[in-house]
């Protein structure tokens, strides 16, 4: 195998891997894949306020306001009133997502992540690089 075969075949089995990694923690858990993406942003930036959780994930506000119920009403989430300024709303989240089961949705990220964290820095820099390109290249194309 070339290497540049080698490389595509690496990239899609990681992509194969990430996809049915992520898949199995959703449907373990029973979250959609826009309830985990929530619930990342939720861990990343506790206290966020829906109209920028809506802005993270790319929907409208009726949209974020019904998922966010949602998970509220499945003891996911909380939302608490603002103490300057009773309009305002923050979002936290009601689970560990470092905690099992919910640990499953970071599972493959944070595998990576240590695998990442092994590697010579400038192997690491290389292989940025490349995806960068290749991810600008996709997209200056669509």
């Amino acid at each position: 195998m070339t290497l540049p075969r080698a490389f595509l075949s690496a990239l899609e089995d990681y992509v194969e891997m990430r996809d049915a990694a992520m898949a199995r923690a959703r449907r373990d858990l029973g979250v959609s894949d826009l309830e985990a993406a929530a619930l990342a942003c939720i861990a990343e930036e506790p206290g966020i306020r829906p109209s920028n959780l809506r802005g993270h994930l790319g929907v409208t506000a009726a949209g974020v306001t019904t998922l966010v119920d949602r998970l509220i009403g499945r003891g996911l989430l909380r939302r608490e009133l603002d103490a300057l300024d009773r309009r305002v709303n923050h979002i936290y989240l009601e689970i560990d997502l470092d905690a099992d089961p919910w640990s499953s949705l970071r599972r493959f990220p944070r595998d990576v992540e240590a695998v990442i964290r092994d590697e010579p820095a400038d192997a690491v820099a290389v292989a940025t690089d490349v995806l960068v390109r290749i991810t600008e290249r996709v997209r200056s194309r669509a």
